[in-house]
């Protein structure tokens, strides 16, 4: 080993998404829904009438990986589809009120896991870690911050 750049930024922002990912994983098992399912009722909380396409580009996954988890959670009575009022090949998301209970409840999982895995940082840090992955993100994949704010209030 003789560069010192290693282990590089990029490895370690990957092993602790890996970290993080693997323990969000297991504990959502809890409520049977995946990563992909967890991320898609989050997505349709912050921006009610998303299509299952965008989602996917905001979440960096295949669209068939996306629909697929989109029609796992839409036979469990979790999202409903409606057809979207200009264009006749898509088709925009709503959380029911079983999806709305799912995901909070898969929310306050992913906070715990969050808190468990930045213990080692003080608040300033984690802070600061926030910030920087924020103006990452929002350079390299403006899409995934993309949330309709009148959601959240």
């Amino acid at each position: 080993m003789t560069d010192a750049a290693f282990p590089t930024t990029g490895y370690l922002a990957w092993q602790f998404s890996q970290i993080i990912a693997g323990r969000l994983e297991r504990a959502l098992r809890a409520e049977d829904l995946t990563l992909a399912q967890h991320n898609a009722l989050q997505q349709v909380l912050w921006t009610p009438g998303v299509s299952a396409a965008e989602i996917a580009r905001r979440s960096g996954i295949t669209a068939q990986s996306m629909g697929a988890a989109v029609s796992q959670l839409v036979e469990r009575g979790l999202l409903r589809r409606e057809p979207h009022p200009t264009s006749r090949r898509s088709m925009r998301l709503f959380a029911t009120a079983e999806g709305h209970a799912a995901a909070a409840r898969a929310a306050s999982i992913a906070r715990r896991i969050e808190r468990e895995t930045t213990s080692p940082l003080s608040p300033d840090d984690k802070d600061a870690i926030h910030r920087l992955l924020h103006r990452l993100v929002e350079e390299l994949n403006p899409d995934a911050l993309a949330i309709d704010t009148r959601s959240l209030n």
